[in-house]
């Protein structure tokens, strides 16, 4: 899907956010210090970079300062106001401060990228085509009729695909933060999807938590 680029120096940290950008199809480099990151993003193009500010030798800031046309996510502990302003003015798409939660982690991602036009090629899986861009759906090259809160469960589902995702986070990022109805009508929508994609061998049920889109 995207070409992204972490420049990030706690290898837990930084092989965290590769796995699981990976799991939902992305290709990732890694580099661990600022010299070689600044190098790497003007020697390729990159659909994104992840960018911590605190760095050996050149930090997140200074790299920034040097990015053009290139969106950048900053993930760093510096939680301040005045370095999240700094970031933002600087340029970034995205200021994410440590911890975090690695699947709001990828929404956030998501949507940077859907800004920049890079995640909104189709998506293919047996034979249903999503068309992300037009919000069309085709199952063996004829058109399925989904509801605007089905879509937007089938897009959450497959943005994190291989990732159980429990029912109130499917909530949350499907319907929305203020959203407060009962979580069991995330089954309802699941249901259907099912039926009218013949999917349930990749939309899978996690026992008492959720479901998982399996590819």
């Amino acid at each position: 899907m995207a070409k992204i680029l972490i420049v990030e120096d706690e290898k837990p940290i930084s092989d965290l956010i590769k796995y699981n950008l990976e799991l939902v199809g992305h290709d990732c480099i890694q580099v661990f210090d600022g010299e070689t990151g600044l190098g790497e993003a003007i020697k390729q193009q990159y659909d994104l970079v992840v960018l911590d500010v605190m760095l050996p030798g050149l930090s997140g800031f200074e790299i920034m300062e040097s990015i053009e046309d290139t969106p950048v996510i900053f993930v760093t502990a510096k939680a301040s106001q005045k370095d999240i302003v700094k970031g933002l003015r600087l340029g970034a798409d995205d200021y994410i401060t440590k911890p975090f939660d690695i699947v709001e982690f990828i929404e956030r991602v998501k949507a940077v990228l859907r800004r920049t036009k890079t995640d909104m090629q189709p998506f293919e899986f047996d034979d249903v085509r999503i068309e992300f861009g037009s919000r069309r759906v085709f199952k063996a090259g004829v058109e399925v009729s989904l509801k605007p809160k089905e879509f937007d469960l089938l897009e959450v589902l497959v943005s994190n695909r291989n990732i159980a995702l429990s029912r109130e986070k499917l909530l949350r990022l499907a319907w929305g933060y203020d959203y407060s109805g009962d979580s069991r009508t995330v089954d309802v929508h699941i249901q259907r999807i099912r039926q009218k994609l013949d999917a349930s061998k990749r939309i899978c049920t996690v026992y008492k938590m959720g479901y998982r889109f399996e590819l």
